[in-house]
């Protein structure tokens, strides 16, 4: 069965527009409902979060109908990042949490994530089931069973202290003066209240959140308005999050950016040194860079690759038993402390790095050289598979023999955008642009 709802990382698309209308989302919750009330027992709980788009409002209220409509309580948390949801479904023993945010998209998207009872994404196989249910008339609930909805304050509290409690015991972040971009989004009182309380002089930008300017300009994707900040105020470090606060950049002292890759380079290098990285590896996609991967050879830590999304890296990692892993795009997962990945407490582990060796940021943010890489993202018409197009098949297969044994090239379909992703590794730099720019040409001449 083919999976139409759910793409690389829950159902994603414009808000107002299928799926992201009311109608789906109450549909949806349904389904979801009777697929984790498998029987008739009081107590099924779940737990709703979101990031401050303004189309949260309606996609919660839907989702909290549609719940309620087949016997499940809904809790509901208010804007709160990702990884904080995955937390707290397990441990106020939900049967599943939701969060509803639509990432590092802008304002007029939106999306719903799933999490299991055990605070992790779900399987291709339990959105398959879920698939099926809403496509067909759920069986509701009877009226005495209908649920009942309890909004909480304490949830961003407890993140909080969660949050705190994975910085080393006894450190404080003292004499630090710390950028935080919260990109208008879920973070936005989370993340500086932990940095303030761990004794770093705050910066906050991208913290007033109106519920179009989300990821606007500020946050991860778009790092200038940290760097300028840093640069402006003379801090020793910048940290971006997302509009759900699961990824990161990194900005040093200098200015410049660091991404996942160089982050998950350093984390898997003190572990391995302090004895913490299980498994003696570290789980990435296949966009981590080549250059990565042959640094960490050199350390004797091992680099497993999986498909481009964090639940296929959290997938490996709790199958293979590792507890590092993440995406060059900056989702770092510990899962020693989460379920996902988590951008705040990523860049704890870089603030406790440099408070622990007294080294700067831009001394511990370049861990390796990477190897010359070109990302070339493609737009296409909904619809159109250009792919699939004899044109751009041909120029990928001449791609690949130019680069044989000198890159790589790796072209996929992005699982929540329109987008044709074209990745391009080579030493040689001349060649490096001249397929990239090739190969992205003939897609958006199909496209």
């Amino acid at each position: 069965m083919t999976r139409h709802l759910f793409g690389t990382d829950g159902v994603r698309g414009t808000a107002n527009t299928y799926p992201m209308t009311a109608e789906t989302a109450l549909r949806l919750a349904a389904a979801a409902g009777r697929f984790f009330r498998r029987d008739a027992s009081a107590g099924h709980r779940v737990v709703i979060g979101k990031d401050t788009r303004r189309s949260g409002y309606m996609i919660e209220n839907a989702l909290t109908a549609g719940f309620l409509s087949t016997g499940m309580d809904v809790v509901l948390l208010g804007p709160i990042p990702t990884p904080a949801v995955g937390m707290l479904t397990h441990s106020m023993r939900a049967d599943v949490g939701v969060m509803i945010t639509a990432s590092h998209n802008p304002h007029h998207d939106n999306g719903i994530k799933f999490f299991d009872p055990d605070g992790y994404k779900l399987s291709d196989a339990a959105e398959m089931e879920i698939e099926a249910l809403f496509a067909n008339d759920v069986d509701l609930c009877l009226p005495e069973n209908i649920g009942r909805a309890n909004r909480i304050d304490s949830a961003i509290g407890r993140y909080v202290e969660a949050a705190k409690a994975t910085f080393p015991t006894g450190k404080r972040l003292d004499g630090l003066k710390v950028v935080i971009d919260c990109a208008n989004g879920a973070a936005y009182r989370t993340a500086p209240e932990v940095l303030w309380e761990l004794g770093a002089e705050v910066i906050a930008i991208g913290v007033q959140p109106n519920g179009y300017n989300i990821n606007k300009d500020v946050g991860s994707t778009a790092p200038q308005a940290a760097v300028d900040a840093v640069l402006e105020h003379g801090a020793d470090i910048g940290i971006c999050l997302d509009g759900d606060a699961d990824r990161i950049a990194i900005i040093d002292e200098k200015g410049q950016i660091a991404d996942g890759d160089q982050l998950m380079g350093l984390i898997a290098a003190r572990w391995a040194k302090s004895g913490e990285l299980r498994g003696g590896a570290l789980v990435a996609t296949v966009m981590s860079n080549l250059g990565l991967e042959r640094w960490l050879g050199g350390q004797g830590i091992d680099l497993h690759r999986t498909n481009v999304g964090d639940r296929y890296v959290v997938d490996a990692m709790r199958h293979g038993g590792f507890n590092l892993g993440g995406e060059q795009s900056g989702h770092i997962v510990m899962r020693d402390y989460a379920t996902t990945g988590d951008g705040l407490l990523a860049g704890l582990q870089f603030l406790a790095a440099m408070v622990e060796t007294g080294q700067r940021a831009s001394e511990l943010a370049n861990v390796f050289a990477p190897c010359p890489q070109v990302l070339k993202n493609v737009r296409f018409s909904v619809g159109k598979a250009p792919l699939e197009v004899a044109s751009v098949q041909a120029a990928i297969q001449d791609a690949e023999a130019s680069l044989q044994g000198k890159g790589r090239l790796l072209i996929r379909k992005s699982g929540t955008e329109p987008l044709i992703r074209v990745m391009v590794e080579a030493e040689d730099e001349t060649l490096l642009n001249a397929v990239a720019e090739t190969v992205s040409q003939a897609v958006e001449d199909a496209a």
